[in-house]
């Protein structure tokens, strides 16, 4: 394969977002077209419609292969792709892609992951790409993997096998509690604004989190409170510390029941891109981690790379901190 030269189109097809990079014959990115035509746009639009609308924007001619990871492969999706079931070889969900039929397009969709489990349910669809895009380059050996995001993923790997994985609703959560509950009057709008990973109040939650995750619920109110008291908690005053309070709080709950069995120091590879990477950076740090940064972009491109032409993922740039 030719440097420079397209060779696929990479998609990933979130809940809310819509990414497309069109990659050479070494993985890399030539051009991307992204929006916000996410899962409910792909149905509503119809997802062929909004693929070739951003192929279109690309130029990308119609015989490019396309491998699609994400959403569109959810039963609400555009064609199922039946989850792999744990313990889960990456070389079967790379071996069980599912063509789109009625298509003059070559579109292929990722089967996603589940947790059959009593106890703990779970499912992930997406990160499993990232997935088989570490492994192709590391395929020996135990490694423990954070996925921040929305529904972040912490997964447990050993030898290309997912041998387990919990989803935690921390995005999500941080979200709903700034738009929704009784803390939204704290934030008054800054719960979008970029907290600073250096922030005292959100390394002070941290540090709250990890001593007692099991407390919550109850720093959870505290943030409302201290706004009524004039700033009580470390000097905890306004809409931006008020935010920089609860990330640290949900955050730090993540990473000390995720890292509770984990031998000290515990070694992470985080998969994460911009802020995320910093806050979870600075979250795992503060815990003692060793932690390995790769980024969560190129990551899916490596793993779509490597699910289309049979393990040339590509380079991984990794940052070890």
């Amino acid at each position: 394969m030719t440097a420079g030269t397209p060779v696929l189109a990479a998609v990933d097809w979130g809940t809310s977002r819509f990414r497309l990079w069109l990659l050479d014959g070494e993985g890399r990115a030539l051009a991307q077209s992204q929006g916000p035509e996410g899962l409910d746009a792909g149905r509503n639009l119809g997802f062929e419609a909004v693929l070739r609308d951003h192929l279109a924007r690309l130029s990308v001619p119609e015989a490019l292969p396309v491998v699609i990871c994400g959403m569109a492969g959810s039963h609400e999706g555009w064609v199922e792709a039946p989850y792999v079931q744990l313990p889960a070889s990456l070389d079967a969900i790379a071996g069980t892609v599912v063509a789109v039929p009625g298509t003059a397009l070559d579109v292929r969709i990722v089967p996603g992951l589940a947790k059959r489990s009593e106890a703990a349910p779970d499912v992930m669809r997406g990160e499993e790409t990232q997935l088989i895009a570490l492994t192709a380059e590391e395929p020996a050996g135990r490694m423990r993997v954070c996925l921040p995001g929305t529904h972040s993923k912490w997964v447990e790997l050993r030898d290309r096998r997912v041998e387990d994985f919990t989803s935690y609703l921390t995005g999500e959560l941080y979200a709903l509690l700034g738009a929704h509950s009784i803390l939204r009057h704290s934030l008054a709008g800054a719960a979008d604004a970029q907290v600073d990973p250096e922030d005292p109040v959100f390394l002070d939650a941290l540090h709250r989190a990890f001593a007692g995750p099991e407390l919550l619920l109850a720093g959870l109110f505290s943030i409302r409170a201290a706004g009524l008291l004039g700033g009580l908690l470390g000097g905890l005053a306004g809409a931006e510390a008020a935010a920089a309070r609860l990330s640290g709080l949900l955050i730090g709950t993540e990473v000390a029941v995720a890292l509770r069995d984990e031998a000290a120091p515990a070694a992470v590879t985080l998969v994460a891109s911009g802020g995320m990477a910093r806050l979870y950076g600075a979250a795992l740090q503060a815990a003692g981690a060793v932690v390995t940064t790769v980024d969560a972009d190129r990551a899916v491109c490596a793993g779509l790379m490597a699910i289309a032409f049979g393990g040339r993922a590509g380079g991984l740039a990794r940052r070890q901190a």
